[in-house]
């Protein structure tokens, strides 16, 4: 057996890696080759200088950016325009129930005393109604105002010439005779019967053809009787227009006028009449100092 003294040949074709290049990992990094294994090769870069980011917007500005400037439509319009009747027809039908339910929970005497013066409220309106339509029917007959002014003038005047004693009166009343055969009536008695005849609504009287007036007094004249001055003889007759049903009561009550003459020993007679006649006049008498406050 032979030895051969040269090395054994390397094998062709095939090098060795050079020593200085680092052997690559073997696995999937060395095989995949994707982006990943490059950027993983390549260095890293140097970062950046952060750049401030613009602060985020709050919610009260977003709510406002929202809502301003306003951009509405027409169906929103219209929408919100048929949600405002719906909302005033509930507020208006939600407080007449208020009322009601306010009326059906009240006191018996509570709903009585409204009633009351809801009667009166409308007699006040009633009355007010009436007295315009008066006022209207007068202006409305403005013609004829002159002609009215003048008869309540004449009106008025007869009325002060029958209490002034200057106009002669006529109507029901009655008459009183007083007949006094010993004397003894005196002149305080039979003013006291003509002031019991004015307290029941005597409106003219006249005694013994003597007017009576507000002024007339009653006076004893040597063994008689004289009214204003003037002396006059008995029976005493008074003539008195009023109303019949209040005269001649007014004069019989007891302790009255009738009972007083009777104990005088004089006679008393009252005639209801349905027409007494008072034709006594007295004269206008000038006042000389009085004027009227309209001159």
């Amino acid at each position: 057996m032979s030895t051969n003294d040269n090395p054994p040949e390397e094998p062709m074709g095939s090098e060795l890696p050079p020593q200085d290049e680092p052997a690559k990992p073997a696995g999937p990094a060395a095989t995949g080759g994707g982006a990943e294994s490059d950027r993983a090769a390549q260095p890293a870069q140097p970062a950046r200088a952060a750049q401030p980011a613009e602060p985020a917007p709050s919610g009260r500005r977003r709510l406002v950016e929202s809502v301003w400037p306003p951009r509405v439509s027409r169906a929103q319009l219209i929408v919100a325009l048929l949600l405002f009747v719906l909302g005033l027809g509930l507020a208006i039908q939600v407080r007449s129930n208020s009322d009601s339910s306010a009326l059906r929970g009240a006191r018996q005497e509570d709903l009585v005393r409204i009633l009351d013066e809801l009667d009166g409220r409308t007699k006040r309106l009633e009355d007010e109604k009436q007295r315009l339509e008066d006022q209207r029917k007068e202006l409305e007959s403005s013609s004829n105002q002159a002609e009215e002014a003048r008869r309540q003038t004449v009106e008025k005047e007869r009325q002060l010439g029958i209490l002034a004693g200057t106009v002669a009166a006529q109507g029901p009343g009655i008459t009183l005779k007083i007949t006094d055969p010993k004397g003894q009536v005196q002149s305080d008695q039979l003013l006291d019967t003509l002031q019991e005849l004015r307290a029941a609504g005597a409106e003219a009287i006249q005694v013994n053809g003597v007017r009576i007036v507000a002024s007339s007094f009653f006076s004893d004249e040597g063994g008689g009787i004289g009214i204003d001055g003037k002396k006059i003889t008995q029976p005493y007759e008074f003539k008195v227009i009023g109303k019949p049903q209040d005269l001649e009561p007014a004069l019989n009550i007891p302790g009255g006028v009738v009972q007083t003459l009777e104990k005088e020993q004089a006679t008393v007679a009252v005639t209801r009449s349905a027409k007494i006649v008072v034709d006594a006049l007295r004269a206008a008498k000038q006042p000389d100092y009085a004027r009227s406050s309209s001159s």
